[in-house]
């Protein structure tokens, strides 16, 4: 594999990445895929609100993804790619069998969720507690909710999940006691409040019981709330990849097709754009994959000018 030259690899294997190197595959690039074997939604038992996979563990659609790369001549490789080179004619990555050199590069690494400081969140992330209510929402329809604030936008949370069940509970916690006109508008609503800090997450067999306060427990059957999202973007910043700061984070710039400011190196997913969830990274790894392909084929005609001019000579 290292005296191999491939047009394009792809490190990071989950739908954006799979998604990019189907299509790059098909259009009979050389591809290789690096995947460290980590999703963000790995902890979930099924994925909701992805079209033709509704309910669906969303390991399936990545096994499937694999299989239906590696039928079009792709080749999948398991392996975290810590480091990588760029040169005039491409890069060079460090893949677990050494080193791998591509014409083009595509990260689509993904991002961590950082959980509140709270006993009991981690321990039921992706069951008991959840964050997207379009991803869970349904599933815990006339559920007891509970809404844990880790930021202002928690107040937007708890009204949005009134959709979804009238029984809609908000703590505050360490964000504080919500303004007057926010009380007016929970209360119109029907969303109790319960002040006060929130010291852990009470659960049984599995299962959320409560929301345990310093003086009280609240009862609940499913628990909302923020996370502090990381972009695993260190091999772009590695490589120099230009930032912008916002009220997020830091996160790597890339143009709408995914072009960050490094030569030959795109991003695409959850490591360049908080907002994509499955679908929204499926369709975006395709997207990405045709400007990768159109700036090969522009290298291509480029090559055989100067073939052709030299052999004229």
């Amino acid at each position: 594999m290292a005296a191999d030259l491939f047009d394009v690899a792809v490190v990071g294997g989950g739908p954006a990445g799979l998604s990019a190197a189907l299509s790059l595959a098909r259009a009979r690039r050389r591809v290789i895929v690096f995947d460290a074997g980590d999703p963000r939604n790995g902890v979930a038992e099924h994925m909701h609100g992805v079209l033709g996979h509704d309910g669906v563990p969303p390991t399936s659609l990545l096994e499937r993804g694999r299989r239906e790369v590696e039928q079009y001549g792709g080749l999948v490789v398991d392996g975290r790619i810590e480091r990588a080179r760029v040169g005039p004619s491409g890069v060079e990555v460090d893949g677990p069998s050494g080193v791998v050199r591509a014409r083009r590069l595509i990260v689509a690494t993904g991002l961590r969720d950082g959980l509140p400081a709270i006993t009991g969140l981690q321990e039921h992330w992706g069951r008991g507690v959840v964050v997207c209510p379009y991803c869970d929402g349904w599933e815990r329809r006339n559920h007891t909710i509970g809404v844990i604030a880790a930021g202002p936008q928690g107040i937007d949370q708890a009204h949005q999940l009134r959709q979804w069940s009238d029984e809609i509970v908000y703590f505050p916690n360490d964000v504080g006691e919500p303004g007057a006109d926010a009380v007016r508008t929970l209360e119109a609503r029907g969303i109790r409040i319960e002040r006060g800090r929130v010291r852990a997450i009470r659960s049984s067999e599995g299962r959320v019981e409560a929301v345990e306060l310093d003086d009280r427990s609240v009862a609940v059957e499913t628990i909302f709330t923020a996370t502090t999202l990381h972009p695993r973007d260190r091999l772009l910043r590695d490589l120099g990849a230009r930032t912008r700061d916002d009220a997020d984070g830091s996160w790597v710039v890339v143009d709408p097709d995914g072009r960050t400011s490094v030569e030959h190196v795109w991003a695409v997913g959850n490591v360049v754009d908080r907002r994509s969830n499955v679908s929204v990274s499926l369709g975006a790894g395709s997207l990405i994959a045709g400007a990768v392909n159109a700036d090969l084929t522009a290298d291509d005609i480029a090559g055989s000018l100067r073939r052709d001019t030299a052999g004229e000579r």
